[in-house]
Parts: structure tokens; C-alpha cells; sequence
């Protein structure tokens, strides 16, 4: 159980008190505790910006999004934890080159279903909320809710 909380903190790149954050308000929504738990940590700016591509990593794309690099729905965020929702609108603010190596290397990963995004306008936007089967495979979160759950 431990062991599941820690894989999932490590790949998204949250402390431990963030994490619990996430866990407490999935736990207070209805639905599956969870599934909710992993849209939370979907829906994050820079997790989406890692699945769209425009990072290499989720540890570069919350430094993209630190650096003032993205707007959604026309504003200006450099907060990586800034949850997204469906019909959020995420644009690459200016063309700088620093996003073409990215591009290149996330041809081979795919763009998940609940995101669409336009590679020559370097803008994606958020379609639905992502369903379990379309998020990372790698996470127990059965494991993670009976672990907070003692």
C-alpha cells in the first residue's frame, strides 16, 4: 500500500501533503474515491502539458509552466498544480523553439483521447474528464485508497 502511494507521489512529482490534499477531496466527491483521486492528478496543468507533448517529462513540463509558458482560456498560469476542466483551452503563449525537440519525441506517444490538440497552433484543449482505462496504467489507486483509509 505504502509502496503504491509512493510510485504514484514519484511519477507525478507531488510532496506528501499535496497528495493527501488530492486524496481528501476525492474522497469527499461522489463516484469511485479513486478514480477521482487520478483526474485530480490528471487534470493538472502540468501533467497535461506532458500528455499533450509540449514536455518530455512531467518534471520539465512543470518548469515550462513555471516559466510563464502557457495560457489557458487566454490567461497567463505559471501554477503547475492549476486543475483543468473540460473545455479548458491551453495555449503555448509566443513561439519559442524551446517546445520543437518535445514535439518531435511525442509523435511516438499519443495524444489520450480526452485531449485534443492542434500541433501547429500549439494549443490543446480539454475534451471530457479522462476515464480510469485512459489514465496511468502503472498506479494501484485501490492500494493507495486502503492505505489512507487506516
Amino acid at each position: 500500500q505504502l509502496r503504491a502511494k509512493q510510485k504514484a507521489r514519484r511519477i507525478y512529482g507531488l510532496l506528501e501533503k499535496q497528495f493527501r490534499n488530492y486524496f481528501d477531496q476525492a474522497a469527499n466527491e461522489p463516484g469511485v474515491t479513486g478514480v477521482n483521486l487520478l483526474r485530480h492528478l490528471e487534470l493538472r496543468l502540468d501533467n497535461v502539458v506532458y500528455r499533450v507533448g509540449l514536455g518530455t517529462s512531467r518534471k520539465q513540463a512543470r518548469q515550462l509552466v513555471n516559466h510563464r509558458h502557457f495560457e489557458v482560456n487566454g490567461k497567463l498560469v505559471n501554477v503547475p498544480s492549476y486543475q483543468l476542466k473540460p473545455g479548458d483551452e491551453l495555449k503555448v503563449k509566443g513561439s519559442d523553439g524551446v517546445f520543437d525537440v518535445a514535439l518531435e519525441a511525442s509523435k511516438v506517444r499519443p495524444v489520450p483521447s480526452w485531449l485534443s490538440f492542434n500541433t501547429d497552433e500549439k494549443s490543446a484543449k480539454i475534451l471530457t474528464r479522462p476515464e480510469r482505462h485512459e489514465m496511468e496504467p502503472g498506479v494501484e489507486e485501490q492500494l493507495i485508497v486502503e492505505f489512507y483509509s487506516r
